[in-house]
């Protein structure tokens, strides 16, 4: 008899917390928690946009960075080639 009731209290249980879960309020409630998620998910998309912006910006530096010291490696290669030559004749 106890289990019976224990399974009836459950069940009574159960039915009431879907009627709560599916009530006007309680979609007023979902509605508000959601436009909360998604004005937060503005948020993070506007800060991760600033930081790649950011990144890229860095990225660019340096690729120039290299390109630069390449250029400038070259041409002390040929300055070198060059003073070798002259001295060879």
């Amino acid at each position: 008899m106890k289990k019976l009731g224990l399974f009836a209290a459950g069940v009574l249980f159960g039915t009431a917390g879907i009627k709560l879960l599916g009530s006007k309020d309680a979609k007023k409630v979902y509605a508000h928690t959601t436009a909360a998620a998604l004005r937060a998910k503005e948020g993070v998309m506007k800060t991760v946009t600033a930081v790649r912006e950011g990144a890229e910006d860095v990225y660019a530096d340096a690729k120039a960075i290299n390109e630069c010291r390449a250029e400038a490696e070259a041409a002390a290669v040929v300055e070198d080639a060059s003073a070798e030559e002259s001295k060879a004749e």
